[in-house]
């Protein structure tokens, strides 16, 4: 993938963290309905959690103009969610209405995992950047 094709991506995927913060702070209750409804609703931890999507889309969107942030931001955000996936997985059955459970841990695994991907070409794409900026009498 050509790093110039990361900017539209992180674009997009900050978005979405952004979007997904407003909705959880702007209406915990439909937050809840929709998709997490695990035990009894907590509109104060709600709002608290929807910081974590916050920070990743605000990395996200930075790393989208300082190019040095990609590899990081990417790594975090595929690490949060990851683990995420972990702690759907490990309360898969407990979710209402009950085909939430797999929905969310599929949905966050699978994002996890294009994360830790990008976060992947990210790292490569500037390892070969290195490579061309050295020339054989730097060595």
């Amino acid at each position: 993938m050509d790093q110039r094709a990361l900017r539209p991506i992180l674009i997009a995927l900050g978005a979405i963290q952004l979007a997904l913060f407003v909705w959880m702070v702007a209406s915990p209750e439909s937050f809840f309905d929709a998709i997490a409804g695990f035990g009894e609703r907590n509109d104060h931890y709600i709002r608290d959690a929807a910081l974590f999507p916050l920070a990743i889309g605000v990395g996200l969107l930075v790393a989208a103009w300082r190019p040095e942030w990609r590899v990081p931001a990417l790594a975090i955000a595929a690490v949060w969610y990851l683990a995420h996936a972990v702690n759907h997985l490990v309360d898969i059955g407990d979710a209402d209405p009950g085909w939430v459970g797999p929905f969310d841990f599929v949905l966050l695994l699978a994002s996890g995992l294009v994360l830790a991907w990008l976060a992947f070409v990210a790292a490569r794409g500037d390892a070969n950047a290195l490579d061309r900026r050295e020339s054989p009498t730097d060595q």
